[in-house]
């Protein structure tokens, strides 16, 4: 599992950041889970957040884009696409990764990108934060997203 190497991390003080997270809703167990998994990184960080649902992983990006015109300090992308019998996994893997680059190149702005690949279900449960998971990618997402912003602030003065 990729979350072996994963860093130590010191204590976020996300006040004063205006994080949107916004989530695909298929696969609704294991979207619920990463959206738990970011709003507890949030809340201990105190900063304000809300959720968003958009249909599927390929809408994360244009609702991103959204995000940041109406002032979101960052961004938080979570979704769920699972590997199938056609090239469609690909495709939609794809074009939300670069779609969520080009979003927050263009706003200059960080996106926590907790879009989970997978080539099964159990994938998506082992990672999404539950009782019994390995990983948190909600939280790793936000935690993510919240360092950006506070680094992006900083190297701006």
């Amino acid at each position: 599992m990729s979350g072996a190497g994963a860093p130590k991390t010191d204590k976020i003080d996300g006040r004063g950041l205006n994080v949107v997270i916004i989530a695909g809703t298929w696969h609704e167990a294991i979207s619920d889970g990463l959206i738990a998994g970011a709003e507890r990184v949030l809340d201990e960080a105190q900063a304000t957040h809300r959720v968003v649902r958009v249909p599927g992983s390929f809408e994360l990006a244009i609702a991103a884009q959204a995000a940041f015109a109406g002032g979101a300090d960052a961004v938080v992308a979570l979704g769920v696409i699972i590997r199938g019998g056609t090239p469609h996994f690909e495709y939609v893997s794809a074009a939300t990764t670069d779609g969520l680059t080009r979003v927050s190149l263009d706003a200059g702005k960080p996106v926590g990108f907790g879009v989970l690949t997978l080539d099964d279900e159990q994938q998506g449960l082992d990672r999404a934060g539950l009782a019994g998971s390995k990983e948190d990618k909600g939280a790793e997402a936000a935690d993510a997203a919240l360092r950006t912003a506070l680094l992006v602030r900083e190297l701006r003065g």
